[in-house]
């Protein structure tokens, strides 16, 4: 069972995630196979902490039951969550439609690279990004119109606490806490920017 969570990184800002991890987005294989691993590997460059998002919408798509069960800190009243949550899809659905305008633009543009000798990544990268950015958004709508229960995650209320306090050796035991109890992986990536 697949198990969402809605949780503040370490810049307060909210990000949406599940317990699956990162994986390459699959597409339908056609003549151009090459072309498209190709794509799919620029895709993968992308930073972990959208590409999981992305990831996580596009899941949704694959739950049948009703409600969606989401995880969070708890530090914060449920009705305060739940309008978060609903602010939260509003902002994300905006932005996959003026991605996908903004994308829709440029797929001309991408298409005279065909010209150029070589097989035409550009294109196939940026249909790539608009076939992800379209399932995500399909994933937002259907989130945001089933029921959610909220369960409130204690190890992410000891995560969101350190974050305040801004303590690097706190923030790393929270972590691990974290992905050893949720079986999660490469969290930091997601919730968690190391300085370099």
């Amino acid at each position: 069972m697949v198990e969402f969570f809605f949780v503040r990184d370490c810049r307060e800002k909210y990000r949406f995630f599940s317990s699956e991890p990162q994986r390459d987005i699959s597409v339908p294989v056609s003549r151009t196979k090459r072309t498209w691993e190709l794509a799919q590997k620029k895709l993968n460059v992308l930073p972990p902490r959208i590409l999981r998002q992305e990831q996580a919408f596009i899941r949704v798509l694959k739950i049948e039951d009703n409600p969606v069960f989401i995880q969070h800190s708890g530090l914060r009243p449920e009705k305060r969550t739940r309008l978060r949550f609903s602010l939260f899809l509003r902002k994300q659905r905006t932005k996959h439609i003026l991605a996908l305008i903004g994308e829709t633009l440029l797929l001309p543009f991408s298409g005279l690279a065909a010209l150029l000798p070589g097989p035409n990544v550009a294109f196939a990268v940026l249909a790539l990004v608009m076939f992800t950015h379209w399932r995500a958004l399909q994933g937002i709508n259907r989130l945001a119109g089933k029921k959610h229960e909220f369960r409130v995650a204690p190890l992410f209320a000891e995560w969101e606490a350190a974050c305040g306090k801004a303590q690097k050796e706190e923030l790393a035991q929270a972590l691990k806490k974290i992905e050893e109890a949720h079986q999660l992986s490469e969290l930091s990536r997601v919730l968690w920017r190391k300085e370099r």
